[in-house]
C-alpha cells in the first residue's frame, strides 16, 4: 500500500483528530471529574440529606414494594435493581451504601431494616448481598411520603429507560437527624446524627420565629446524638462556634463507671464508645499499648460484651487514680476521638456549600413548603378531574336509559353523547368506559355526597394556597404528627442517648502517669543523631558512634522528662523522652524528630525542670532568665525563646540554681563582669537585657553562682580554681568590666560545669 493511502486511510477512519492543550485539555476533564464527584458521588442534598447512591437504593426498594409491612426481599435483588435501572456504578458501592443505611451504630435512624449478618460495631464487614434481606423502615417511609403526588422532579435515569427522584419529599430531617459523611475533590462533608425530637422542636420553634439565631436554635438542639452513646465533652462556647460557622470538632469519650471488687480492688466498665469507632480495633491497640508499657497504669483489658458493649480494664495496682487510668486511655487510644462538622451539602439548586445549623434547618423547611404546595396542586388536579368524571356520571344517572340507548344503537356514541348532553370528551370517555353494570348501580345521593366532599376538600386546598400562614400552621402540624409516630412505633429512638457534659475537666496526671518512669541517657551526636541509652552512669568514651561521628551531648534523664533541644537561632524545640530512637543503633536523625530551620545548630539539650531555670544568652551580650517550663513547645517547628541580635547567636544555656545570687560574663576582649542575679529579668521570651558592654568583639562565656562560695572554673585537667577577689571584677550590670583574674583559661570559658548545657 502507498503512502497516500495511508494518509487516506489516517483522514478518513481517525476520527477527528485536533491540537490542543495538554494543560488546557487535563484542566477541562478533571474539572468534568470533580464536578461529577460533588454533585453525583459524595456531598448529600440539604434537603433529603441523601447522597444519589441513597436516595437510589431506597426508591428501588419502594418500586419493589419493601415496604415495612412486607416481607424483606433478598439484597442481591435490590442491589440488581439499583444497579440496571437506577445507578451507573459497581454493586460494591450499591451494597456497601445499603449496609450502613442499616447499621443501627451507624445510622441514628436506620432507613433499612436488615435480616441477616450486616457486621457489628467489632468491625467486622456484612455478610455478602446472596444471604442477607431487607426492607424499608418507618423513617423511610417517611423520606418517600407523597412522592407519587408530584412533590418533586424527576429526571431520566443514566440510560434514558426509567426516572427517578430528583430528591425525596422527605418528611422527615434527615440530613441531621443520620448525618453523613463523604470525601468529593477539593472539599468533603462530616455531619454528625442529632435527636430527632430536639430538630423538630427546633424546627417549629423557627417557624414561629423565622429571625431567630443559632444560639436560639442551640436551647432546642445542644449538640450532636451518637446512635452509639458517649459523652461529648465540649464547653457552650465551642459547640456554639460550631454551629454558627458550620464546621470545626467536638471531643467524644466514652461511658464508663468504677465498679468496686472484694478486697479494696476495682474495675473499670466502658459501657458505650465514641462513634464509628471499631470494638475490636479498639481493643487490638490497646493491647499493643499494654504490651509496649505505654499504659503502664493499666493490667489488662478484655470484651466482656453481648447484646451490649461491656469493656473491663483492670488496673496494675489498687493504689492507682481511676480517673489517672482513664485519662492515660483518653489521651493514648479511641475511647476519646474528635468528631468533625462540615456541614457542607448541595443546596437545591446543587451548589455546594457550608452551612451553619439556621440555614440547613431552613433549607428544610424550605422543602417541605415546596412540597407541601407542590402536592396541594396536584391534589387540586385530582380533585378537578374526579368532579368532573362524577358531574358526568349524574348526567347518566337522570338520563340513563337514553345514555343507555346511544351506547347500544349509535354507530358513534362518543360524539352522539357529548352532544346530546353537553359532556366533555373526557366525561364521554369515562362513561363508555364503564361496565353496564356500574352505571345500573348508580345512586344520586351518593353522587351528589362525593361532589359536595369534593367541592369541599378543593375549597380548602385553595383557601391553603392563598394563605401562607396555614401553609406554616400545616407543616407544622405535620412536625407533630411525625412526632406522635416516631414515640408510637419507636419510642426509644427518641430519647437522647449522648450526653452533653461541657468542657472535660482538667486532671493533673502525675508525671509518670502516662509513661512509665525509667532512667535513660539521651545521646546527640555532633553529626546529629539522636538516641535513648538505657540507664544512667554510662561512659561518655563508651559509647558507640558512626564512622566518622563523635558525641556531643550525653544527658541524664528520664522517660517522663520533656527534653529541650535549644538552637543557636534562640529557638527551642521539645521532644518526648519516652519517644527517643531507641539506643541499640545508632539513633535517628534529630531533623526526623523536630523541625530545624535551615543551618541551625544545637547549643543545648537538656530535660525541662518544671521549677528550673537557664540563664540564655547571645554572642551580643544580652540576655536573661528563662524558666524551663517555658521553653516546652507542643509544636514541632519549636518555640522562638530567645531572640539574638543581628549577626549574633544565641550560645548560653546556663542552669541557675535556687541558690545562685551572682552573674560572671566574660568577654572575647578577655575582660570579666560580676554583677548581682537580681539585676536580670525573668521573662517568657525575648531578646532580653544587656550584660556586659562590648567596644568590639563579643560575649564569649557566662555563669551564675553562689557569691560566699566563690567563681570557679577550669583549670587544667579534671580540676577547678575558685576565685573571691571580687573586687577586680565586680560591677554594674551591662559595664565593660576589667581584665580576667590571673589564671583564667587561655580559651575565655569559664569551663567548670560545663556539662549543665550539655
Amino acid at each position: 500500500m502507498s503512502g497516500a493511502d495511508d494518509n487516506d486511510l489516517l483522514n478518513n477512519n481517525g476520527g477527528d483528530i485536533r491540537d490542543v492543550n495538554f494543560g488546557a485539555a487535563l484542566s477541562e476533564r478533571y474539572l468534568a471529574y470533580a464536578l461529577s464527584t460533588i454533585m453525583s458521588r459524595s456531598l448529600p442534598d440539604v434537603r433529603d440529606g441523601l447522597k444519589p447512591v441513597q436516595r437510589r437504593v431506597l426508591y428501588a426498594m419502594r418500586q419493589l414494594k419493601v415496604d415495612p409491612s412486607s416481607s424483606p426481599r433478598k439484597c442481591a435483588t435490590i442491589v440488581g435493581e439499583v444497579i440496571g435501572k437506577y445507578h451507573p456504578h459497581g454493586d460494591t458501592a450499591i451494597y456497601d451504601a445499603l449496609v450502613r443505611l442499616a447499621q443501627d451504630f451507624v445510622q441514628r435512624y436506620p432507613l433499612i431494616d436488615g435480616q441477616g449478618n450486616f457486621g457489628n460495631i467489632d468491625g467486622d464487614n456484612a455478610a455478602a448481598y446472596r444471604y442477607t434481606e431487607a426492607r424499608l423502615t418507618e423513617i423511610a417511609a417517611m423520606l418517600l411520603r407523597n412522592i407519587d403526588e408530584d412533590a418533586v422532579d424527576f429526571r431520566d435515569t443514566y440510560n434514558g429507560e426509567e426516572k427517578e427522584p430528583v430528591v425525596l419529599p422527605a418528611a422527615f430531617p434527615n440530613l441531621l437527624a443520620n448525618g453523613t459523611q463523604g470525601i468529593a475533590v477539593g472539599m468533603a462533608t462530616a455531619v454528625p446524627p442529632h435527636n430527632a425530637a430536639e430538630l423538630l422542636n427546633a424546627l417549629r420553634f423557627l417557624i414561629d420565629k423565622p429571625a431567630a439565631s443559632v444560639e436560639d436554635l442551640l436551647a432546642h438542639v445542644p449538640g450532636p446524638d451518637f446512635p452509639t452513646g458517649g459523652i461529648l465533652v465540649e464547653d457552650t462556647d465551642t459547640l456554639r462556634e460550631v454551629y454558627e460557622t458550620g464546621r470545626g470538632s467536638m471531643r467524644l469519650r466514652a461511658r464508663w463507671e468504677v465498679e468496686k471488687l472484694k478486697g479494696g480492688t476495682w474495675q473499670i466498665a466502658v459501657t458505650e464508645i465514641p462513634y464509628q469507632v471499631a470494638k475490636g480495633r479498639l481493643l487490638e491497640k490497646s493491647g499493643e499499648l499494654i504490651s509496649n508499657k505505654k499504659l503502664h497504669l493499666c493490667g489488662d483489658i478484655r470484651d466482656e460484651s453481648t447484646e451490649d458493649v461491656r469493656i473491663v480494664i483492670d488496673p496494675k495496682s489498687r493504689n492507682i487514680e481511676p480517673v489517672h487510668l482513664m485519662e492515660s486511655l483518653f489521651r493514648n487510644t479511641d475511647l476519646e476521638i474528635r468528631i468533625p462538622m462540615n456541614l457542607n451539602v448541595l443546596n437545591a439548586d446543587t451548589v455546594p456549600g457550608v452551612l451553619d445549623l439556621k440555614q440547613a434547618l431552613s433549607a428544610f423547611l424550605e422543602h417541605r413548603h415546596e412540597v407541601l404546595l407542590r402536592r396541594s396542586r396536584h391534589r387540586l388536579g385530582e380533585i378537578d378531574t374526579a368532579l368532573e368524571r362524577v358531574e358526568g356520571l349524574m348526567v347518566v344517572f337522570l338520563n340513563l336509559d337514553e345514555v343507555i340507548r346511544i351506547i347500544r344503537e349509535e354507530d358513534d356514541p362518543k360524539a352522539d353523547l357529548i352532544t346530546a348532553f353537553d359532556l366533555t370528551e373526557t366525561q364521554a370517555e369515562y362513561i363508555l368506559n364503564t361496565r353496564l353494570r356500574s352505571l345500573r348501580k348508580l345512586e344520586e345521593m351518593k353522587l351528589r355526597d362525593e361532589r359536595e366532599n369534593l367541592l369541599i376538600e378543593r375549597s380548602e386546598i385553595e383557601d391553603l394556597l392563598a394563605n401562607v400562614r396555614a401553609q406554616w400552621k400545616t407543616i407544622r402540624h405535620e412536625f407533630d404528627e411525625l412526632e406522635a409516630l416516631l414515640h408510637k412505633k419507636a419510642p426509644h429512638w427518641m430519647a437522647r442517648r449522648t450526653t452533653i457534659a461541657g468542657a472535660a475537666p482538667v486532671v493533673d496526671m502525675p508525671d509518670d502517669a502516662l509513661v512509665e518512669r525509667e532512667a535513660i541517657t539521651v545521646v546527640l551526636s555532633k553529626m546529629g543523631w539522636l538516641r535513648a541509652l538505657r540507664g544512667h552512669g554510662h561512659v561518655r568514651d563508651d559509647i558507640k558512634y558512626r564512622d566518622g561521628d563523635q558525641g556531643r551531648f550525653v544527658v541524664p534523664a528520664y522517660t517522663t522528662d520533656k527534653i529541650i533541644v535549644l538552637t543557636d537561632q534562640g529557638r527551642c524545640h521539645t521532644v518526648g523522652a519516652d519517644k527517643l530512637p531507641s539506643g541499640r543503633g545508632f539513633g535517628e536523625p534529630l531533623s526526623l524528630t523536630v523541625e530545624l530551620a535551615t543551618g541551625a545548630k544545637v547549643i543545648a539539650v537538656f530535660p525541662a525542670n518544671k521549677d528550673g531555670k537557664r540563664l540564655l544568652a547571645a554572642t551580643d551580650g544580652r540576655g536573661f532568665i528563662c524558666p524551663e517550663w517555658e521553653m516546652v513547645s507542643n509544636q514541632k517547628a519549636g518555640k522562638q525563646v530567645l531572640n539574638p541580635g543581628k549577626g549574633a547567636a544565641a550560645s548560653i544555656a546556663f542552669v541557675v540554681k535556687p541558690e545562685h545570687d551572682s552573674v560572671a560574663v566574660v568577654g572575647e576582649n578577655k575582660k570579666m563582669l560580676m554583677f548581682p542575679l537580681e539585676d536580670l529579668p525573668e521573662m517568657p521570651r525575648g531578646r532580653g537585657v544587656k550584660l556586659q558592654h562590648f567596644a568590639k568583639g563579643g560575649m564569649a562565656d557566662a555563669k551564675t553562682f553562689v557569691k560566699a562560695a566563690g567563681l570557679t572554673w577550669a583549670w587544667g585537667q579534671d580540676k577547678t580554681r575558685t576565685f573571691t577577689e571580687y573586687h577586680e571584677i565586680e560591677g554594674a550590670r551591662a559595664s565593660a568590666g576589667r581584665s580576667s583574674p590571673a589564671g583564667f583559661p587561655r580559651n575565655g570559658l569559664f569551663g567548670a560545669d560545663s556539662d549543665q548545657t550539655a
